[in-house]
């Protein structure tokens, strides 16, 4: 027979929440610096083509 599992307390849900957003925060600073990198021209790590056809 099915037996409910114990509920998450709400320091643990918190804790998950901000690491989750943590996470997400790093991730989008490190994809507009990487855009803006592109855009100026001075990123080395990517081979792209400027011309337009």
């Amino acid at each position: 027979m099915a037996v409910p599992k114990k509920r998450t307390s709400k320091a643990k849900k918190n804790s998950r929440k901000a690491n989750w957003k943590a996470q997400a925060k790093k991730q989008a600073t490190k994809a507009l610096s990487l855009a803006k990198s592109v855009l100026s021209g001075k990123s080395r790590g990517f081979i792209y083509d400027l011309k337009e056809e």
